[in-house]
């Protein structure tokens, strides 16, 4: 079984990249969707349960916001993926400045994320980490490298 962790700040293209790549294969854990952590662990703690393949599509920038997902997915033999989005704040806000109602976040709200982002790294746990940015054709993926 599969846990996919996404990892970026808002607006680099997650859910889209969710819903192109994974919407006919794994579940979706949200927080924009659950509005909780408490809903959200409960959902987790299913996936986990039934083994059920699962992306974590929040923004996931420390390596401690990561850790729960990983210890417990690996707990319960699930080779854990990792897919860092390129987060360059001005692009997000662009794209952000697009979004309308409650999919818009505050410029703030950017800009807090990206203070606390970590880039990811194999000893965390992760048995594949990849690059993903979005091109002019879509999304491009690049196997990790450390030097990103």
């Amino acid at each position: 079984m599969e846990a996919i962790l996404f990892i970026g700040i808002q607006a680099t293209g997650k859910t889209s990249f969710y819903t192109e790549k994974f919407l006919n294969t794994h579940v979706r854990i949200s927080l924009d969707l659950l509005n909780t952590r408490n809903k959200e662990q409960k959902f987790f703690d299913l996936c986990l349960e039934l083994q059920q393949r699962f992306v974590i599509d929040n923004t996931n920038p420390t390596q401690a916001d990561r850790l729960r997902y990983i210890t417990a997915a690996k707990d319960r033999k699930f080779k854990v993926i990792g897919y860092y989005f390129e987060s360059k704040i001005s692009d997000a806000k662009g794209r952000n400045a697009a979004r309308a109602g409650k999919a818009r976040v505050p410029d703030a709200g950017l800009h807090g994320t990206y203070s606390k982002l970590e880039m990811p790294t194999f000893a965390e746990g992760f048995d594949e980490l990849y690059f993903v940015s979005i091109e002019e054709n879509g999304f491009a993926v690049k196997e990790w490298q450390d030097e990103i």
